[in-house]
C-alpha cells in the first residue's frame, strides 16, 4: 500500500457509518480538511512516521466512518486536545485505539517499591530514546475522570507491609556502590540547581538533562542501599519526576506529562514523604485546569489537603488553597472560590511562624505566587461568568501586585511573563486594548528568553481574543505583526 496515512478497517464499506462525533469536533473546531490533513501529516513527522501522507480525501473518509491505524487516532486526539483545551479522547472522537499496556500507558499502576524503580527506569529511558528521534510522547494517552481520580487515591492507603531493607552496615563493611552523604547531597543539590533553571529558562532547555538524571537515581536505586539511603533516593526520585513533568507539561508534552506526574507519586509514597505527595498533586491539578478539567483538579487537590494535613507546612497549605480556588473558578463557584482565596491569603500570614524550612520544591510559592494564583481565580471566574468586569476589577490590583513584586525577582521569569499575560487579559475583560498591548509586548520579550510553550500559547491565546475584540485598533493590529515576528509557531525539540 502506497503511503496514503496508514488507515484500514476490518468493516466492509456497506457496514460504515458516518462518524458523528468526529465530524462535530471537526466542524467546532473551524478547521479544513486540507488543514487537517496538514496537522496530521506535521505531527506524524514529530513521531518518525514518514510513512504517513494523508490529504483531504482521507480526512473525508475518516468523517464518514472508516477508522485509521495508529497513531493517527492519537495524533487527532492530541490536536483536537490543544485546540478546544480539554481532554478529547480517542473514543470522544468515534475512533478505536488501539490496547497498551498499563505500563506504557495507564496511570493503574501496583505501588510497590519495585515496580516504580521498573517503571521509572523504563519511561525515562524510553523518553531520553524516542526524544532522539524525534518522537514528542503521543503514543501516550491522557487519563481523566475516575480513571484518574480512582488510582491518585490509592497514595493514601498503607502498603500491605513495609518494604524490607538492609540493616545500616559498619562502614569498613560497606561494599562499593553504595552511596555516602555527600553523594546524596549532590544529588539533591543537582535537583535544587535543575528547578532553579526550569524557574529562570522553562521547561524546553533542560528536560532531557533532567529526564537523564532522573535515570541515572532509577539504576542506583535497583542496588543495594541501607534503608535510609534507599527512602532519599525515592525522594530525589519523586522530585525529579515531578520537575520532568512540571517541564513536560511545560513545553506542551500533556500525556508525557501525566505519566511523570503519576510516577513521582509513587516514589513519594515509597519516600514516606507526604508533604511532596501533596505537591505533585498540585501539580496534577494544574495540569487538569489546563486541559479544561476543573472537577478533576479539585478532586485532585483535595487529595493533596487529605494527605498533608497533618504535616505540610503554611507555605505548602496556602498553595493548596489557592490551588482550590482556581479550580471552583473555573467550575464557576464563586463563593467556594473567595473562600478558598481566604483561606491561602490566611495560611500565608503564618508561613514565618513555622519553625522548620520548607523544603526547596515549595519555596517558589512567594507572595507573587500567592498574588498571581489569586488573581487568575479572579479572571477565571470573570471569563466563566460571561466576562464579568466585577470580577475583573477584583483581579486587576491584585495581578498587578503580583506582577509588581516578580518585576523585581529575576529568578522567576517565567512567572513574571504569565502574569504579565494574566494582567492583560485582565485589561480586555475591562475594554481597555491599549494597556492589553503594552503588557503583552513586555511578556513577548521575555518569551523570547523563556522556552516555554505554555507561555508562547497564553500569548498567541491573548493576541487572537484583542483581535476579536478590537481587531481594529492600530495598536492590535502592530501587536500581532510583532507576534508573527518574535514568536512564530514552529516546533521546537524538547
Amino acid at each position: 500500500m502506497s503511503g496514503n496515512g496508514g488507515s484500514g478497517t476490518t468493516a466492509t464499506s456497506m457496514e460504515k457509518r458516518p462518524n458523528e462525533l468526529l465530524t462535530s469536533w471537526f466542524v467546532r473546531s473551524g478547521w479544513s480538511k486540507g488543514e487537517l490533513a496538514r496537522q496530521v501529516n506535521r505531527r506524524a513527522r514529530q513521531l518518525g512516521a514518514n510513512h504517513i501522507s494523508t490529504d483531504t480525501s482521507r480526512v473525508r473518509r475518516w468523517l464518514d466512518g472508516e477508522n485509521p491505524r495508529e497513531p493517527i487516532p492519537r495524533i487527532l486526539s492530541e490536536l483536537f486536545s490543544e485546540r478546544f483545551g480539554c481532554v478529547v479522547s480517542v473514543e470522544d472522537l468515534g475512533l478505536r485505539a488501539t490496547r497498551q499496556s498499563p505500563s506504557v500507558s495507564g496511570v493503574d499502576l501496583p505501588w510497590t517499591g519495585p515496580q516504580t524503580v521498573a517503571l521509572l527506569s523504563e519511561f525515562s529511558r524510553s523518553d531520553l530514546m524516542l526524544a532522539r528521534r524525534g518522537f514528542l510522547g503521543t503514543s501516550l494517552a491522557l487519563s481523566a475522570g475516575p480513571s484518574l481520580i480512582e488510582p491518585m487515591q490509592r497514595w493514601l492507603v498503607p502498603s500491605p507491609q513495609a518494604p524490607q531493607f538492609e540493616p545500616e552496615p559498619p562502614a569498613a563493611s560497606r561494599r562499593a556502590g553504595r552511596l555516602s552523604k555527600p553523594e546524596l547531597d549532590l544529588l539533591e543539590s543537582t535537583t535544587v540547581m535543575f528547578r532553579q533553571w526550569d524557574a529562570q529558562c522553562g521547561g524546553g532547555l533542560r528536560r532531557k538533562a533532567v529526564v537523564g538524571q532522573l535515570h541515572e537515581v532509577t539504576d542506583l536505586l535497583q542496588e543495594p542501599q541501607p534503608e535510609a539511603t534507599t527512602r532519599k533516593l525515592f525522594k530525589v526520585a519523586g522530585e525529579l519526576a515531578e520537575l520532568a513533568g512540571w517541564m513536560s507539561y511545560d513545553v506542551g508534552l500533556q500525556p508525557t506529562a501525566q505519566k511523570y506526574f503519576v510516577l513521582a507519586l509513587h516514589a513519594a509514597k515509597e519516600a514516606g514523604d507526604k508533604p511532596l505527595g501533596s505537591y505533585i498533586l498540585s501539580s496534577m491539578s494544574r495540569q487538569m485546569i489546563h486541559l479544561g478539567r476543573p472537577e478533576d483538579a479539585l478532586e485532585l487537590i483535595h487529595l493533596a489537603q487529605y494527605g498533608g494535613r497533618d504535616c505540610a507546612s503554611p507555605r505548602t497549605q496556602s498553595m493548596l488553597y489557592a490551588m482550590e480556588a482556581r479550580a471552583y473558578a473555573n467550575m464557576g463557584q464563586p463563593g467556594k472560590c473567595k473562600r478558598a482565596v481566604r483561606m491561602a491569603e490566611d495560611t500565608f500570614a503564618d508561613v514565618d511562624e513555622w519553625d522548620d524550612p520548607d523544603p526547596d520544591w515549595i519555596r517558589f510559592f512567594s507572595e507573587a505566587e500567592l498574588h498571581g494564583e489569586n488573581s487568575h481565580s479572579y479572571r477565571d471566574l470573570a471569563y466563566v461568568a460571561g466576562r464579568s468586569p466585577t470580577y475583573a476589577s477584583l483581579a486587576e490590583p491584585v495581578m498587578q501586585q503580583a506582577v509588581d513584586l516578580f518585576a523585581q525577582d529575576s529568578e522567576h521569569q517565567r512567572s513574571y511573563a504569565l502574569n504579565l499575560i494574566g494582567l492583560a487579559t485582565v485589561h480586555l475583560l475591562q475594554r481597555e486594548p491599549e494597556r492589553s498591548t503594552v503588557l503583552a509586548e513586555q511578556a513577548m520579550r521575555i518569551a523570547k528568553k523563556v522556552r516555554s510553550e505554555r507561555v508562547n500559547t497564553r500569548i498567541r491565546k491573548t493576541v487572537d481574543t484583542a483581535v476579536r475584540d478590537f481587531g481594529d485598533l492600530a495598536e492590535v493590529v502592530d501587536l500581532t505583526e510583532k507576534l508573527a515576528v518574535e514568536l512564530p509557531e514552529t516546533a521546537e525539540a524538547v
